[in-house]
């Protein structure tokens, strides 16, 4: 199995080079014609919310939808798997930034109760508290 850094995620999604827009296109069919899988470090999902709402100005409902689409993928191998997905899920219907709802699913999922944190929006998430 090889992992995937975020620019092939974000070559994949936005196809703004296009050459290497379909360098990863053959990556993908390669990987799927031999039945192998990518692996997805969870930085770089982290990393992928960043650029796309930073660099790419994408809005939260697309970058969740997009998240959701490459979860179901079966060539793709995610790091905390089901931690994304209930992250995809919680991020819905609200204000959280994304990065922190990942962070705190993270967390979770690795059988913390909270995230301590100095972040006063963050704080008022269930799976955050405000550090004093």
């Amino acid at each position: 199995m090889k992992g995937i850094d975020t620019n092939i995620l974000i070559r994949f999604l936005i196809g703004d080079d296009e050459l290497q827009a379909k360098k990863v296109y053959k990556i993908f069919k390669k990987t799927e014609s031999e039945k192998n899988e990518l692996f997805v470090p969870l930085l770089v999902m982290l990393e992928l919310i960043w650029v796309l709402e930073s660099v790419y100005e994408i809005p939260r409902a697309d970058i969740l939808e997009s998240i959701s689409e490459l979860l179901l993928m079966p060539i793709l191998k995610f790091e905390q798997q089901s931690a994304l997905q209930q992250f995809t899920h919680a991020a819905q219907g609200n204000k959280y930034d994304l990065s922190d709802l990942l962070i705190s699913h993270s967390a979770k999922a690795q059988g913390c109760e909270t995230v301590i944190t100095f972040d006063k929006k963050a704080s008022k998430f269930i799976l955050f508290e405000l550090a004093k």
